[in-house]
């Protein structure tokens, strides 16, 4: 029984998602031979201020990228 557990940040929209479960069962079917109905994916959408990146929360990344900003002291 494959699980296949993917994290994003929130903004999926649910046909984006639907693609991608669709497209991570495909290849598990095609490149393991597994049965679909054994294939469950997982998709955890996660807030920007609950993930980091580059030492910073990725909303305040993003707001540093947008006004140009430079790292962090």
């Amino acid at each position: 029984m494959p699980y296949v557990n993917i994290q994003i940040l929130q903004g999926a929209t649910r046909e984006q998602k639907e693609h991608i479960v669709r497209d991570v069962t495909a290849s598990l079917v095609r490149e393991l031979g597994k049965q679909p109905e054994h294939i469950h994916v997982v998709i955890q959408e996660i807030e920007e201020a609950s993930w980091g990146f580059a030492g910073l929360l990725t909303d305040e990344w993003r707001r540093r990228q947008a006004g140009g900003s430079g790292p962090p002291d």
